[in-house]
Order: structure tokens, then sequence, then C-alpha cells
């Protein structure tokens, strides 16, 4: 792993395995801590086989790793763990898939989950600045300690094309 604990998606089995919204939560629950198979399908209601499939796809990309085992009733079950602690992408599949897993996960948040998406008017050097202060939130962010698990996602882009309403007013629009 990368110093900072960074992973750039780089690979096909990596793509390939970001591209179902399962396996994003399977990485948000892993995030919080290490986990057997049957505590990950308690966790996000799903079941066992449902989980090791998903796993085995995140294994396959390097994505978890396998950590440790426990003896339950007879049986052995496995522990896993990410291989990272931040992921960068920026590929438009991977990116639906995140937000998919994203909004099934706020959508079951405990307490009232603040989710907020709007536009910001900046010039060059006002985008390059809170670009550089969402990295290092995003960087300084505690992702140790017994504290409760929180998500966050930080993002700021300029949308390709402007879209109608995005120009300075024209003379006849309505003020």
């Amino acid at each position: 792993m990368p110093e900072d604990g960074a992973l750039t998606v780089t690979t096909p089995e990596q793509f390939k395995a970001l591209g179902h919204p399962m396996r994003h939560r399977l990485l948000f629950a892993l995030a919080q801590e290490d986990a057997t198979i049957s505590q990950l399908a308690a966790a996000l209601g799903s079941n066992k086989g449902n989980v090791a499939h998903h796993l085995k796809m995140l294994v396959g990309a390097g994505l978890v790793r396998p950590v440790g085992t426990r003896t339950v009733r007879g049986g052995t079950e496995q522990y896993y763990e990410r291989t990272f602690r931040k992921l960068a992408f920026d590929d438009v599949a991977t990116t639906e898939a995140a937000f998919r897993a994203l909004a099934a996960d706020v959508a079951t948040a405990e307490a009232d989950p603040f989710v907020v998406m709007r536009g910001l008017r900046l010039s060059a050097a006002h985008a390059e600045q809170l670009t550089a202060t969402l990295r290092d939130l995003a960087d300084q962010a505690d992702d140790g300690g017994d504290h409760p698990l929180y998500g966050l996602l930080l993002g700021l882009y300029r949308p390709a094309q402007a879209r109608p309403g995005d120009g300075p007013p024209r003379a006849s629009d309505p003020t």
C-alpha cells in the first residue's frame, strides 16, 4: 500500500470489481473493521453466498485480502480487510456504481444524513484552493479509534459543457 494509503484504480480487474454497488458497500463496511462473511452478510442485510461471491471479486482485484481466522461451531471463518485507506478512480461506470452504493447507504443511514449538491461559481484560483482544502480534509480524516464510522464524499468538478442558464444573464432573461 502506498505511504498515504491511497490506491489508484488502474487494472481491468479493479474496474470490474468496482462495477457493482454491493462491492462498494462491502468496501464501506470493511472500512470500519475487519469482518467475516457472516458478519458482513448480517451488517448489509444480504446472504452469505452473495457476500462470498462479491468478496471473491474484490480479493481477485487486490482490493480486499484475508487477514485471519476464527473458529465458530467447529468451523473456521476467514476475516477480510481492505488493502487501501483511500480509493481513487475517474471512470464513469465506477463512479456511477459508487454513487448507487452511496445512495443505498444514505437511504439507510442513522440519524439525519447531511448531503448537499450545488453549483459554485469559482475563479480558477478559488477552484484550486478549494480542491486543495478538500484533499487536505480527506487526508486528515481519522480512520482509527473507537469512534463510529461516518461516510465522507468530497468532490469538485467542472461539467464538460455549459448547461443552459450557466452563462451570464442575457438582456432578455427575466430578473
